[in-house]
């Protein structure tokens, strides 16, 4: 029989240089009584979105430049159900020319250790073409400062 292969890491808040608060919803649960995995996802979305938003550099009716999900992944850890809060811990471990690599830490109220792990890869594109765009400096700017080593 192979070994098994060892266990991720559970990543801790200190891995994450930034937060947003998101409350988790009563429709969130599932008939398992936890929220459902495809809701970590939009938890994600909104985290990452939110961030880009109030830093000025997205426009979601009229920014030039858009990111894309190209790629997505989310490791559980811990259950979450309603009525709790989501802390969702965000960092950049990739920036390329057009693309950018974000991690989201969830935590469950205000445990120290995260519920779940994701990422989520944003391909920029302009908005009219559909075609790969270089990210915006501005973009760019605010993103370095999520930038952590992987």
């Amino acid at each position: 029989m192979a070994d098994k292969p060892p266990a991720p890491a559970v990543p801790t808040r200190a891995l994450y240089p930034a937060f947003r608060r998101i409350t988790t919803r009563w429709m969130d649960n599932d008939a398992y009584r936890h929220v459902n995995n495809v809701v970590y996802y939009s938890f994600f979305d909104t985290a990452v979105n939110q961030m880009l938003i109030e830093a000025g550099v997205l426009d979601i009716a009229s920014s030039p430049a858009i990111g894309l999900v190209v790629e997505t992944g989310c490791r559980y850890f811990a259950p979450v159900a309603f009525p709790d809060t989501i802390d969702a811990g965000v960092r950049v471990t990739q920036l390329g020319r057009s693309s950018v690599r974000y991690e989201v830490g969830l935590f469950r109220n205000d445990e120290a250790s995260a519920a779940a792990a994701g990422h989520f890869v944003h391909v920029y594109v302009d908005r009219e073409t559909n075609r790969p765009t270089p990210i915006p400096e501005a973009t760019r700017a605010f993103l370095e400062t999520l930038l952590v080593a992987p």
